[in-house]
């Protein structure tokens, strides 16, 4: 369907439905109509209850995060949806997923495996990135090449690292621009996240392409109540000093939430000496970012509500790259520039006493990064710029057809293109999905969809996703499965892009990967959910994985890979008193390429993690986590060892908050307590030992 074709549908059925809203509404509601659906509290039972440095290696406190107290209330009616309050101080209601089905669920109620981060635990361990806080998650394995801004990679459950969809309040962040087309994480701060929510498992048939992994849903926080400001300032080990502020409230049918997130760390040692030749200065990192965002929202009455959410990040990062033959280090730093956009907007319109919920959003994302090598005998190379723009129209309807019985269907069309000195290309997508979320009893839940993708380029593709949940009597134990397929599209850069000096030609016959997978577990609550634990074992098969060939001096991209991940997620908690608790984590990961017979790089085969936080007293909260990752294989620096053993490593870290008063928070952490030497990946050193300290002054 033509882009011109589904705006016209879009904005016939949004008048359709506009004529049919009631002449008289005219009371507003404080809290609904949100964007996306995402605020949320437990809802009451109703009467029914990389690319760019990353491509060759592809193919809390324990409180509770998603293993919480089964909660079995039904799924709220869409209108009375699961309120939200993700602008408090707590940012979310924990136990509440809204990525796993669309709309604020119960985490007892849904079989997909979820990990939810709230605003809470991120603050309490004082993360400031987002690749920090997703460190000790379950089946992920965070690589990122050096310290603060470097490139980030997200390997879920195995599968390559352009296999995860990254959303951030419902807007789509991948950058068509890049090779893989994968999202940077390490160019995002947390300071206005609510909630950051990890699905695992092939995920396509709710969210279509490149959620082959998964999806990482990140939501921000919404303004409520009397004006707030919020001040933070903090300083510490390798020049760092932060600052972040934000201000928000409600009035009426009006809220807000404006945010702004300065980090600075000016020298942090990425480079390892023993690459550098000898006489050659070594350069630490330097990395800069300035971050903006707003969430604004009126609700006119409690039929009717508009909703916008802006960002933009800023950010300069001062890096070592390589040059020469062999390759070494080089002894001037390179610059890359990033300066993203992203916005959303929408309409929501409740009908049927709120049974009926509709929401139309426009999407637009723009990221333009300019990469400057140092000057070399010959000159100063010329800057390379790439910049990816991506639109998007969708709907997406949620009915309650009755009790116990929601219905939610969309369609959206997104175009993305990319544009370089030499090249612009783009591709465009029609989707359509329907999705069932039944709850038959109290104990008894099942969430299936399917979903329909017409791409301009290589056509149809047809995905599915099925998740049932049974809480058995008396012992309260969780069972849980699902199965789904996932596709990833072939990038603009594979299709489009060539570089005939060196022989490489892009191909526009690629077709996408695709995968199948499937999981199954439970979770065990005893002594009246003070202790929790549970098992999940997974297993993924993924093929026409997009690879280069090689044949008469002459090189493209096909698609002829195939690989499989398997392997299994454990954790326990232990609530011991009010003021003490923890969490064990556990991953077990085997990722085979099929094709040559070898273990996929970068894919640990342990990992493994402990956090706990203990209030010895009201004012003072103390946490520490523990964070350990098995051998793993990778290539060296420059990949001309393509193959290497790397040595198993753990980091140890601590923090401290101290509320001086209602209004004054004093804190501190130690990151790598015991300074641990690591280079994950190889020939990037992660940072040393690190101290922080800062303060937080509300009003």
């Amino acid at each position: 369907m033509p882009a011109s074709s589904l705006r016209t549908a879009l904005l016939s059925t949004a008048a359709l439905i506009l004529a049919a809203l009631p002449a008289s509404a005219q009371q507003t509601i404080e809290d609904a109509n949100r964007l996306p659906a995402i605020s949320i509290e437990p809802p009451t039972p109703s009467r029914a209850a990389t690319a760019r440095r990353e491509t060759r290696s592809d193919v809390r406190a324990p409180a509770r995060r998603s293993q919480t107290r089964p909660q079995r209330a039904t799924v709220a009616r869409p209108g009375e949806a699961p309120q939200a309050d993700l602008a408090s101080q707590n940012g979310s209601v924990p136990g509440v997923s809204v990525s796993a089905t669309s709309n604020a669920t119960p985490t007892a109620q849904i079989g997909s495996s979820v990990t939810i981060l709230t605003a809470a635990d991120i603050e309490r361990e004082q993360r400031r990135t987002v690749p920090d806080a997703l460190q000790q998650v379950m089946g992920l394995n965070v690589v990122q090449s050096g310290g603060p801004g470097g490139q980030t990679s997200v390997f879920t459950r195995g599968t390559n690292s352009n296999h995860t969809k990254v959303l951030i309040d419902g807007i789509e962040v991948s950058d068509p621009s890049n090779p893989n087309r994968s999202f940077d994480l390490g160019q995002l701060l947390t300071q206005d996240i609510a909630q950051i929510e990890v699905l695992r498992g092939p995920q396509s048939g709710l969210y279509g392409a490149d959620a082959i992994g998964g999806v990482i849903s990140i939501l921000t926080k919404k303004g409520e109540g009397p004006p707030k400001i919020a001040v933070t300032a903090e300083g510490g080990s390798h020049g760092t000093f932060n600052q972040f502020g934000t201000l928000s409230g409600s009035h009426g049918g009006f809220n807000y939430l404006f945010s702004i997130g300065h980090y600075r760390s000016e020298h942090t040692p990425v480079t390892p000496r023993d690459l550098v030749p000898y006489g050659r200065r070594i350069n630490p990192n330097f990395y800069d970012n300035l971050s903006l965002s707003t969430k604004l929202g009126y609700d006119f009455n409690e039929y009717f509500s508009l909703n916008y959410t802006g960002r933009l990040i800023n950010s300069r990062l001062l890096y070592t790259g390589d040059g020469g033959w062999p390759s070494f280090p080089n002894g001037f730093r390179s610059t890359q520039d990033d300066l993203f956009h992203f916005h959303r907007g929408e309409a929501v319109i409740n009908l049927l006493d709120g049974r009926f919920r509709n929401v139309f959003g426009v999407g637009y994302a723009n990221l333009d990064t300019k990469n400057q090598q140092p000057a070399t005998a010959f000159g100063r190379p010329d800057p390379t710029t790439n910049i990816g723009i991506r639109t998007k129209y969708d709907y997406r309807g949620e009915f309650q057809v009755i009790d116990g019985q929601t219905l939610v269907f969309g369609v959206e069309r997104s175009d993305e293109s990319l544009n370089t000195k030499t090249l612009r290309a783009e591709n465009g997508n029609t989707g359509a999905y329907l999705q069932l979320q039944s709850q038959f009893t109290d104990r008894i839940f099942l969430t299936s969809n399917v979903r329909y993708d017409s791409n301009d380029q290589f056509g149809e593709s047809w995905t599915y996703r099925v998740a049932p949940v049974f809480i058995v009597p008396g012992a309260e134990t969780k069972l849980k499965a699902s199965v789904g397929t996932g596709f990833k599209a072939p990038t603009l850069s594979q299709l489009y892009q060539s570089y005939p000096a060196f022989g490489f030609f892009g191909n526009p016959n690629l077709k996408p990967e695709e995968s199948f997978g499937w999981d199954v577990g439970f979770e065990q609550p005893l002594f009246n959910d003070r202790v929790r634990f549970g098992v999940t074992y997974f297993d993924n098969d993924i093929k026409n994985l997009i690879q280069s060939r090689s044949a008469n001096f002459i090189s493209t991209n096909v698609n002829v890979g195939r690989a499989s991940t398997h392997g299994f997620e454990t954790f326990a908690t232990f609530i011991v008193s009010d003021a003490l608790q923890f969490q064990l984590t556990y991953t077990n990961t085997i990722a085979k390429d099929e094709i040559a017979r070898q273990e996929l790089l970068r894919r640990p085969r342990h990992k493994g993690g402990v956090s706990a936080t203990w209030k010895p007293i009201d004012k003072l909260t103390l946490s520490g986590t523990v964070i350990v990752v098995g051998s793993q294989v990778d290539g060296n620096r420059d990949f001309s060892i393509p193959r290497l053993r790397t040595a198993p490593y753990a980091l140890v870290n601590a923090a401290a908050n101290y509320q001086l008063t209602d209004q004054v928070n004093v804190f501190g952490r130690l990151d790598n307590l015991f300074n641990a030497r690591v280079e994950d990946p190889t020939g990037y050193l992660r940072p040393g030992f690190a101290a922080y300290g800062g303060i937080r002054v509300t009003n």
